[in-house]
């Protein structure tokens, strides 16, 4: 007779206990990015909706600020850094193929043994993490995760290309997922769409940049982050309304039942479109980080909620949809309760 193989059970609730952000001290301006790109402060402003971002100094890193913005998670989630037992970092911009950024970040924040891997699913990685930690303490694996959206895009960014040098930014986001008395972290409605892949990508491989050194020498032009904006904006616009409405359903609510909603801040049109089109009940926040924060990937999500809280367009206890779309292309949404935030 075959051994029996023993399983855990754990929570059969989970929430967002805490969370907590890290934005660079730099602030920069449209009219800074607007020169290398012939472009102005009217232009970057109506097609995208930001108004500045923050880049980060030599000095802000991704473990840097991960680690300041888990700090802040542990400190409003009242859990101790001993009681983690697994860190999920999302990011596509840790420029080292390994090791992952996870075990090192979790070193620096005391958590002795803890599991700690990274993901990279763009834009949407945030969301996609956040379902993992869920799925995790509900099924015992873990008891409390730290969930991180964090990245440094200028250090992939061409800021002579028109198509992303007004865009992307950086900074990170972080909170703590763990067992709950209600749920707080609806199902989660997740995909991709392998045939959008050119649509935002590393526009060559590090062997062909290779290969191009080897030829060129230091006439070589590294690899940058590419996006096809008008791909994106058409898949945006035609795709995410159903992932949307699944998330809604599948937490059994309707979208008279959602306090905010929190979009990936990829673009302020884009954000326009899915709140008309979901026809969001007037009093329901729409997180719009993007014209202070710039689209900052898979730290956008956690950006834009700490924004909605410490504006008071929202107060931990309300319900909200985040909606995640970037690379891949991926995507995910989920309904969550929010959390507490420092």
């Amino acid at each position: 007779m075959a051994a029996r193989i023993a399983q855990t059970t754990g929570a059969e609730h989970t929430a967002i206990l805490g969370l907590g952000v890290y934005r660079p001290a730099r602030v920069v301006t449209n009219d800074e990015v607007a020169g290398p790109i012939d472009s102005s402060d009217e232009w970057i402003r109506t097609r995208s909706g930001i108004k500045s971002r923050r880049f980060a100094s030599a000095d802000e890193t991704i473990q840097s600020m991960s680690v300041a913005a888990a700090q802040g998670a542990l400190a409003s989630s009242g859990v101790a850094a001993d009681q983690v037992d697994c860190v999920i970092v999302a990011t596509s911009t840790h420029l080292l193929l390994t090791p992952a950024i996870g075990p090192q970040i979790a070193t620096d924040l005391g958590m002795t043994g803890a599991a700690a891997f990274d993901i990279s699913a763009g834009c949407a990685g945030f969301c996609h993490a956040l379902a993992m930690a869920s799925d995790l303490v509900r099924a015992g694996t873990s008891k409390n995760v730290l969930v991180i959206g964090v990245e440094k895009l200028t250090n992939t960014v061409d800021f002579t290309d028109r198509a992303t040098a007004f865009l992307f930014a950086d900074g990170a986001g972080a909170v703590i997922v763990g067992p709950a008395e209600e749920q707080g972290i609806g199902p989660t409605v997740w995909g991709s769409d392998g045939t959008q892949h050119h649509a935002i990508r590393q526009n060559k491989d590090w062997m062909e940049f290779f290969a191009e050194i080897d030829e060129k020498g230091t006439d070589a032009v590294r690899p940058y982050l590419a996006m096809e904006g008008t791909a994106v904006f058409r898949w945006a616009a035609h795709s995410l309304e159903k992932v949307c409405r699944d998330a809604i359903d599948r937490a059994g609510l309707t979208t008279d039942q959602l306090d905010a909603m929190i979009p990936h801040q990829a673009n302020g049109r884009i954000i326009e479109i899915m709140a008309r089109v979901l026809k969001l009940p007037e009093d329901c926040a729409l997180a719009n980080d993007i014209e202070e924060a710039g689209n900052t990937s898979a730290a956008s999500i956690p950006l834009a909620m700490e924004a909605l809280l410490r504006k008071g367009e929202s107060k931990p206890g309300d319900t909200a949809l985040l909606i995640a779309f970037g690379a891949g292309l991926s995507y995910a949404a989920q309904v969550v309760t929010l959390p507490a935030w420092k």
